[in-house]
């Protein structure tokens, strides 16, 4: 980079915390989280490092900010939620003149996506979907087709940061949406791996495409942020708005945060239903003061034609005084040497830095951790005879970590602990079926199957699109340190624990070899009966009842 003023690189990603969208004591649910799949929250499996989540030690970001910010210039890129950098903006304003600029992934100014378009010359049968839309909510296209995943997870934090008066860089849907994982970008990768990184993202990458939920990875998965932060570092090397990447304009834009007509009171705006005075001392009559998207299937986005008309979270082109002009990615520019098998410039640079030897990773855990095996421990129960045969539902909490922990120490000849059902819809992300995995490896009992249960309770998923929810009642159960962050990591316990070689895999991975992941109640050998143990939400219980009415007679409670 050049010149001292871009010399220092704030990155921020988005939380799992929310926008305070009411006043204090009052309780704001995730609403636009809603619309993301939970089965596509997949945790990437990575070596440890020295660092790890501890409650008591960790930093909040807004802590990180203020000390980084306030030492001096610095340039901000954000490729999620702009809930952090938001909250940072309003509580320290004195501090923006410190922040050169901001780069920004997200929104639809006058994209058009590509996916889910029908083939020329197809039957009236098929149903175009996202193809044409704005934005790319492609879970809640019939409610807001205007939208981009980040935007959309806070609008009314994205707004202001837009506003904020800092120099703002978007690199939206218009320009990711041109470059997509193309088959031959994904060859040359596979055959350009001659670092630890390089091999590390191209298995991430093969993973998201053979765990993508339809047969169109190829031409519906982007290079969202990765060709964002490419833009961002290429401008700033450049010293101005020039770059290798995109092809760039400015517009004048905002971004919407309620729906017309403005002014009203109908229950969806916690910024200023049943408030005296608004929150942040908004004006009543404002562009925030309408109609607040609702979650899924909102009746009052709802039309006729099947695509919505809420446009919370668009990046709108606009004029007047609610307008700022910003400097906006359109296209990515294409590769011109014709004998390349990469059509776009981006593709030949990402795969450079990936390969380049300096910093290199470490990626080896044999050297790492020199008495790493990649063994399974089975127990060997032969002449013994075994206890009652027990399956244990849990959800993975801190306290049903102590309890599997006190069940696998118990003799084998009192409870023979024949499988572990794990919920989701408790106190406890999916994502902990791992840390199941090693406790088991630690124990030394690799052969116990662990099932994945369902991550909405019964009936809580959409009927449209089965890959996201509701989750009415698990909305009790606190978010962030003191909830569900230290649940999910176990105080950061979690990290010490030996790593075991069974991992979560994709379900949609099977026909690449992964094993298959399955809640069943078959074992070997005869078993008259067996005894479930719960020790949070029932849903995986319920759903092996609907399975087969039979499975009644062999289970006691």
């Amino acid at each position: 980079m050049t010149g001292d003023d871009d010399s220092r690189v704030l990155s921020v990603s988005a939380s799992n915390t929310s926008w305070p969208r009411r006043a204090a004591g009052r309780r704001f649910q995730l609403r636009y989280q809603k619309i993301i799949p939970s089965p596509g929250k997949k945790r990437m499996r990575t070596y440890p490092g020295n660092r790890r989540y501890s409650p008591l030690k960790q930093p909040t970001a807004q802590q990180v900010m203020i000390e980084k910010v306030s030492a001096g210039p610095i340039t901000v890129i954000i490729i999620g939620a702009h809930t952090n950098f938001a909250i940072f903006l309003m509580s320290h304003p004195h501090l923006k003149k410190n922040i050169n600029h901001i780069y920004v992934m997200g929104g639809g100014v006058r994209s058009k996506n590509p996916t889910g378009c029908c083939p020329a010359g197809s039957s009236s049968s098929c149903v175009p979907g996202q193809c044409g839309n704005p934005g790319n909510l492609f879970t809640d296209y019939t409610s807001n087709p205007y939208a981009e995943f980040n935007i959309f997870g806070d609008p009314f934090a994205a707004y202001q940061v837009f506003h904020s008066g800092i120099p703002v860089t978007l690199i939206p849907l218009d320009a990711t949406n041109t470059i997509p994982i193309t088959e031959q970008f994904f060859h040359v990768f596979e055959q350009s791996q001659s670092t630890y990184e390089a091999q590390y993202c191209f298995q991430s990458l093969k993973m998201a495409r053979d765990t993508w939920f339809n047969d169109q990875f190829y031409s519906s998965y982007f290079m969202w942020d990765l060709f964002a932060s490419g833009v961002a570092i290429s401008i700033m090397q450049n010293g101005g708005n020039e770059n290798e990447f995109a092809e760039m304009e400015y517009m004048n834009i905002t971004v919407v945060t309620s729906n017309k007509p403005y002014g009203i009171s109908d229950g969806s705006n916690p910024l200023f239903d049943e408030l005296a005075v608004p929150t942040f001392n908004l004006t009543r009559g404002s562009v925030h003061s309408g109609h607040v998207q609702m979650g899924l299937r909102d009746p009052f986005c709802a039309t006729l034609n099947g695509k919505g008309k809420c446009k919370d979270g668009y990046t709108a082109e606009v004029t007047g005084q609610d307008a700022v002009r910003v400097l906006v990615a359109t296209r990515a520019k294409p590769n011109l040497q014709p004998d390349s098998a990469l059509n776009r410039n981006f593709f030949k640079t990402f795969l450079d830095v990936l390969n380049h030897p300096q910093q290199s990773a470490r990626f080896n855990l044999t050297t790492q951790f020199p008495y790493y095996r990649q063994v399974s421990y089975k127990p060997d129960f032969r002449g013994k005879k075994l206890g009652k045969a027990v399956v244990f539902d849990m959800d993975m909490s801190a306290g049903d970590f102590l309890t599997l922990l006190y069940l696998l120490k118990v003799p084998v000849e009192e409870i023979n602990l024949k499988a572990i059902l794990v919920s989701p819809t408790g106190w406890a992300n999916a994502a902990t079926i791992d840390v199941i995995y090693d406790l088991l490896h630690m124990m030394g009992r690799d052969d116990i199957p662990v099932g994945l249960g369902r991550v909405f309770a019964m009936n809580q998923s959409d009927t449209i699109f089965s890959a996201v929810g509701d989750c009415n009642h698990a909305k009790a159960i606190p978010h962030g340190s003191g909830g569900l962050l230290d649940s999910d990591t176990l105080y950061g316990l979690a990290r010490v624990l030996p790593r075991g070689p069974r991992r979560y895999t994709a379900e949609n991975s099977v026909i690449y070899g992964a094993p298959k992941i399955l809640i069943t109640l078959n074992f070997d050998g005869p078993i008259s009966k067996i005894t479930i143990l719960t020790d949070g939400p029932l849903t995986n219980l319920a759903d092996i009842i609907q399975l087969s009415k039979n499975t009644t007679s062999i289970i006691q409670v």
